[in-house]
């Protein structure tokens, strides 16, 4: 059986990446994998470090979809990836890369995820991550400032200038193509598990079919 695609969307600090976790930590680990989207922007080494901060990040053109494109055909197929590693400090990717096994299924997670149509169609599954703005402001606030040592101003200068406008314009309009739409992010503990439930079992009759051909 083609492994399952699993896409998981919404807006910057809405729980997304929580959410594809804990669906991920909630099946076997043997049996599938994780990818985000944030890892696939595209390489900017050969930009001074003022034109990259200069970059709208927060725009469809700014992630090499193509390539993950590449890596998730590879994946089906039953072919091993190297997924890239991006330096959020230094705004290019890292030397090095994470190899990536085909599994059963296949998680993945972005903003934009759901902004390209090539990527829609190939998803068996679209989940659409729906948390309150102030909320999601708050937490990538505190991402930002903590993790990717921005300071209070540049994370709200950016907030306002790319982040919320990018938000109406390509975020919140693909909420349309979502098959499931969860509230709360990865406090909606009942929505969760009714998804990895449902994963379970696929996961579980694939297991049964193989049995009797065997």
């Amino acid at each position: 059986m083609k492994p399952f695609l699993i896409g998981i969307a919404g807006g910057t600090g809405s729980g997304k990446t929580t959410v594809a976790r804990r669906i991920y930590e909630s099946l076997h680990l043997d049996s599938a994998v994780f990818l985000d989207y944030d890892a696939y922007y595209k390489e900017l080494a050969h930009l001074s470090v003022e034109e990259r901060q200069r970059i709208n990040f927060d725009h469809p053109d700014s992630l090499d979809t193509a390539l993950l494109i590449h890596h998730l055909e590879r994946l089906i197929a039953g072919e091993p990836v190297a997924k890239p590693v991006y330096d959020f400090t230094r705004h290019t990717r890292a030397p090095e890369s994470i190899p990536v096994q085909p599994r059963d299924v296949i998680l993945v997670d972005g903003i934009l995820l759901f902004a390209d149509a090539r990527l829609r169609e190939m998803f068996d599954l679209k989940i659409f991550v729906d948390t309150e703005a102030d909320v999601r402001f708050i937490r990538r606030l505190r991402r930002d400032t903590e993790e990717r040592g921005r300071s209070l101003e540049s994370v709200i200068d950016q907030y306002l200038k790319t982040v919320r406008p990018m938000h109406f314009e390509f975020v919140e309009p693909t909420k349309r193509y979502a098959d499931v739409i969860l509230p709360r992010g990865g406090q909606n503990n009942a929505g969760i598990e009714v998804i990895a439930a449902s994963i379970r079992e696929r996961l579980a009759e694939k297991a049964r079919r193989e049995t009797v051909a065997a």
